[in-house]
This record gives structure tokens, C-alpha cells and sequence, in this order.
């Protein structure tokens, strides 16, 4: 099965109410509007997120505007295949492959903003990237392996981080900088990248015992394999010569 058919399992916390209101929302959506014309509000949503939270290290009240980007990420990014799905002119493949290209680059761009931010150190703030791509990476793996898409880990997906976000941008901006709101955010975001890195670990280990039992290592000896004609011909050389 191809990764792009696999069956999707959405078990996060706010699955299935997201799932009615994008569905109210896209068929309410003008024709005009595409999935693509979406894909490219998520992409804007994100580059501008995380332009926000560069900027907060001038005020701290670039957190709303980042928070409200934040937003529109959500809008872009999760309406889009809802809206192939929709109007039914899926492209499977094409939408798979492009979503999920999209999604590595709106993380990489959020979360170099918010390492570029005056409260979360560049460097974790990079390792929460790489361990936010690495689940995402292992949910890739599982489509093609397993043949099930499992977009959320346990009860948290991309929802429920940006809500996250969002309520930790408020909190920030409503502190103001400071030495304590800077070390409880980089607290947390270890925490967080941490929390992240031990899921994928577990999912992991899970994965692999599943694919074990589907393919059993083989206990017959592997067949003998036949002799190099160059060793049959000097065998036969031999013989003759007797």
C-alpha cells in the first residue's frame, strides 16, 4: 500500500470536533477557493509566525501577532485536504507530498522565530524542530510500513501544539521580558523537546514489535547456492584429463 492510500487514525484530543467545524467551514468556502490557494494561507500563516516571534525581542507585543498567525497557519494548513475531500477531488500523491513538505518547512520557520524570540534559547528551540521532525518522520515511516496514518501521538496533534502556543504567547506577552519568564519558557520548551523525543521512542519500540510478528525471522537455511561456472568447467578439465 502506498503511503498517500494508508488508513488515517486521528485520535488527538480535538479530532473530532476539528473535523465537523473544517467540514462546515469548506463547504461553505466560495468555488474560487482551492486547496492549493489554502496550502499557500498555511505556508504565509507560518513565515509570518515565526517573523512575529523575531520581532517580540523588540516588543513583546508582537506575541499577539504571532498567537493570530498562528491562527491562520491552523486555517491554511488544516483546511486544505478537507477541502479536496469535500468537493471529492482528492490528489492523493500530489496532496500527500506536498502537505507534508509544507509541514516540515512551517516548523522549521515557527520554530526559528521562536528561537530568535528574547525568551527561548536558539538552541532548544532548534532541538524542539528536530525532535517535532523527527515525529513526524516516524508518522511518514508508519503510513508506508504499517499502511495506517497516525497524524496525532496519544491525545496530542498539530492543534492542540499551536493551542499550546498560543496560550504561552499570552502568558509571555502579558509578563513582559524578564529573567523568570525566560527560564520557565526554556524550561518548559526542554521539557516539551524531551516529551517529544521519549513519545517517538515508545511509538518506536511499539512499531517494531508489531513488524516483527508480521515478518517473523525466517528459521530454514537460506538455499545452497550453485558453483561458479568457472569451478564447474575446471571440474569437468579435470575429469577428462583422468
Amino acid at each position: 500500500m502506498a503511503a498517500a492510500d494508508a488508513r488515517r487514525e486521528l485520535t488527538f484530543l480535538l479530532a473530532a470536533p476539528e473535523r465537523r467545524l473544517l467540514c462546515a467551514i469548506a463547504r461553505r468556502l466560495p468555488p474560487w477557493v482551492t486547496s492549493d490557494h489554502l496550502t499557500l494561507l498555511g505556508v504565509i500563516g507560518a513565515l509570518g509566525a515565526g517573523t512575529a516571534y523575531a520581532l517580540s525581542t523588540l516588543d513583546p507585543a508582537w506575541l499577539w501577532a504571532a498567537s493570530a498567525l498562528l491562527c491562520v497557519n491552523w486555517f491554511g494548513d488544516s483546511l486544505d485536504g478537507t477541502l479536496a475531500r469535500v468537493r471529492r477531488a482528492e490528489r492523493p500523491r500530489y496532496g500527500y507530498y506536498l502537505d507534508h513538505v509544507v509541514d516540515a518547512f512551517a516548523t522549521a520557520a515557527i520554530g526559528a522565530g521562536i528561537g530568535l524570540s528574547p525568551y527561548v534559547d536558539l538552541g532548544i528551540a532548534l532541538a524542539g524542530v528536530l525532535a517535532y521532525l523527527v515525529l513526524s518522520i516516524n508518522v511518514y515511516l508508519e503510513s508506508a510500513a504499517l499502511g495506517v496514518f497516525r497524524l496525532g501521538y496519544g491525545r496530542l496533534g498539530p492543534t492542540e501544539t499551536r493551542i499550546v502556543l498560543v496560550i504561552a504567547n499570552a502568558l509571555l506577552a502579558l509578563s513582559g521580558p524578564g529573567a523568570v519568564p525566560v527560564m520557565i519558557a526554556n524550561g518548559v520548551a526542554a521539557a516539551l523537546t524531551l516529551g517529544m523525543l521519549a513519545l517517538v521512542a515508545v511509538r518506536m519500540a511499539r512499531n517494531l514489535r508489531e513488524l516483527a510478528q508480521l515478518e517473523p525471522p525466517r528459521r530454514e537455511p537460506p538455499p545452497s547456492l550453485p558453483a561458479p561456472a568457472s569451478y564447474r568447467t575446471a571440474v569437468t578439465a579435470a575429469r577428462a584429463s583422468r
